[in-house]
């Protein structure tokens, strides 16, 4: 089995490059595929012939897609658009990862990939607009929904940080931190998520998948167990979301369960904190600790 994964060098990808052996991967960034180039996306796929295509790329900065849709759109509809007429042309099939963002989050329970998407935001918009292409596109497709990711790499389009890294930065300039309480998700360890599916697509099972690690907690929640197991004081007080003015309106509970998966007898990832613990070890901030 060939994958090809665009975005290799990406948060997800670069994970997605280690559980994947590497006879079977193809590695690709923006300067091999461009998937807002139609022509040269399906050049490019004919010349690779895989038999899966994972595609990690989006453009995923929230409140800037309020001000100007359009880079949203051309990534996240138009570029998963020529990435599925390309996938439908040389017959393979195409993973594509999508957001907890789709759901408007009046939920008080985890949302299941039964549930109604409502998003609320222009990037929430673009998202699931390239989630029904997909669908509408092709018969061999996985899209897969996850939520909170943080991983060794960090997310390109934050300067190479993701949230773990924020708040640890942030710590050594600040004696104090505020962190939002009303927002309730299930953040996901990249390594987690690209193992999951890795053993997704052995199985053919095509659909719509949540993939997040277990349990849920606020951003809050999340900081105050960051600094616990690196055993550090700081003073984090709550705050809401409100107090930060984004543009863009983020869901307040977004907790999304492995439902489908669950099905397949193959929900069996970690809770959020086992997962939070290793990624630190991973990043070298502990020695000496054993991995969750």
């Amino acid at each position: 089995m060939k994958i090809l994964i665009i975005g290799a060098d990406g948060q997800l990808g670069t994970d997605l490059a280690k559980v994947i052996p590497k006879e079977e991967q193809i590695p690709t960034t923006i300067f091999d595929i461009d998937i807002t180039d139609k022509l040269k996306t399906l050049e490019a796929l004919k010349k690779y012939s895989p038999d899966v295509v994972i595609n990690t790329a989006a453009y995923h900065n929230v409140d800037a897609c309020e001000m100007d849709a359009a880079p949203a759109f051309a990534v996240n509809f138009f570029g998963v658009k020529n990435l599925a007429q390309a996938c439908r042309e040389i017959d393979c099939v195409l993973v594509h990862i999508s957001t907890d963002y789709v759901f408007d989050g009046k939920k008080s329970k985890p949302y299941v990939e039964t549930d109604c998407p409502n998003p609320q935001s222009v990037y929430a918009i673009s998202k699931l607009a390239g989630e029904q292409c997909v669908r509408s596109m092709l018969d061999k497709y996985f899209i897969v929904r996850s939520t909170g990711l943080y991983g060794v790499a960090g997310c390109m389009g934050k300067g190479g940080v993701n949230f773990v890294e924020n708040m640890i930065k942030r710590a050594t300039t600040q004696p104090e931190l505020s962190v939002v309480v009303d927002e309730v998700l299930a953040p996901t360890y990249t390594t987690d998520l690209a193992s999951k599916i890795y053993q997704l697509i052995q199985t053919k099972k095509y659909g719509l998948y949540h993939i997040v690690n277990h349990g849920q907690c606020s951003w809050y929640d999340f900081t105050c167990e960051i600094f616990k197991l690196l055993n550090r004081k700081i003073a984090i007080f709550k705050t809401d979301a409100k107090a930060f003015k984004a543009l863009a309106k983020r869901p307040k509970y977004s907790v999304l369960k492995n439902a489908a998966l669950g099905k397949l007898g193959m929900d069996d990832l970690r809770p959020w904190q086992d997962a939070l613990s290793a990624y630190l070890l991973e990043k070298g901030y502990y020695e000496d600790r054993p991995s969750p």
